[in-house]
């Protein structure tokens, strides 16, 4: 009998063996790839050009220089950000694809009477990116130049009166609503699929009125191609001091957006952790701060946690808003 077969046989050396033997068997099962081992999808329910775009690039970049991979940016625009977020519903919950939310899906659960998932739970929040207003725009040349102007102007003609938003389901484009059903003026709300598109509109005189962010239209604001009569938050803009709050112009509404970072139910603590800690270190730079606080946006990090509550709470508000403006679910 060799040597190898009388080791064999001896009770010790076989189970030596068979530690080595599990050992191996267990070894490259349990060995994972570390995260991020590709690049990392973030689907935008928006066209390129918009606040969230604009924001999550900027981000974007700078998350792919600390993660080490490339950030894919994919902008699906679609009403309510229903499609877009189904796409990221539906994928694996690993990490490698994630999602731009916005205030404007808290407001989806009012407004829609059904929908493929439930905002609240579908999710597991990452991070807050960041805060903004909202402009009431109009041509340069328009003969408005306060609420009341607009209002006075929609009440001669309001099925002749046009306001210009992003999809239906946006901030934006509930911000319309909400500013028709507190005036009680029957206006006429057009929805579009990108921001440049709500500038054409505007331009070219088909709407009268555009609701959209500061950072959205910075450059034909600037150049002074069109001007806001209103702004929709609790306070005026730093970037917009001399526009009023629609408050101020005597209309009982506020509107604050925000966008967040979020990823499917289900995406691991650690990964959800890892990436969390990235994002607020981008958001929390120096140069970061000021390119937002330029677009008139205010950055802003958080914990999932918070992240959560905030979600939560915009539905919570959201629903009563729609219920007190008479907004019907379609």
């Amino acid at each position: 009998m060799s040597l190898f077969l009388r080791l064999d046989l001896h009770p010790i050396s076989k189970l030596f063996a068979a530690m080595l033997l599990g050992l191996a068997a267990i070894g490259p099962a349990s060995a994972q790839t570390p995260y991020p081992s590709k690049p990392v999808r973030v689907v935008i329910p928006f066209g390129p050009g918009g606040f969230a775009d604009i924001t999550m690039r900027l981000v974007g970049q700078k998350l792919s220089e600390r993660l080490g991979q490339q950030v894919v940016i994919e902008n699906r625009p679609s009403a309510g950000g229903i499609i877009a977020g189904n796409v990221v519903t539906s994928a694996q919950p690993d990490g490698y694809t994630l999602f731009v939310m916005s205030s404007g899906i808290a407001l989806s659960k009012a407004l829609l009477k059904s929908m493929p998932f439930d905002p609240g739970t579908a999710f597991a929040p990452v991070s807050t990116l960041a805060l903004f207003d909202l402009l009431l725009l109009v041509r340069a040349d328009s003969p408005m130049h306060t609420v009341k102007d607009a209002l006075a102007l929609a009440r001669t003609d309001p099925a002749k009166f046009n306001i210009a938003t992003i999809s239906p389901g946006s901030t934006q484009n509930v911000t319309a609503e909400l500013f028709r059903a507190t005036t009680g003026v029957a206006m006429t709300i057009v929805p579009h699929r990108t921001t440049p598109e709500v500038l054409t509109s505007l331009l070219r005189g088909d709407t009268q009125l555009a609701i959209d962010s500061y950072a959205a239209l910075k450059s034909p604001i600037d150049l002074g191609t069109i001007r806001a009569i209103a702004a929709s938050g609790d306070k005026r803009s730093p970037m917009q001091p001399k526009v009023p709050t629609l408050k101020e112009g005597g209309i009982d509404a506020v509107v604050v957006g925000w966008n967040a970072l979020v990823a499917p139910a289900g995406t691991p603590k650690e990964v959800i952790a890892l990436l969390n800690g990235h994002v607020r270190a981008v958001i929390e730079s120096p140069d970061f701060k000021q390119r937002m606080f330029d677009l008139g946006g205010e950055p802003v990090a958080s914990t999932p946690e918070e992240l959560d509550t905030r979600l939560k709470a915009d539905i919570d508000m959201w629903a009563a808003v729609v219920k007190k403006a008479g907004l019907e679910a379609h």
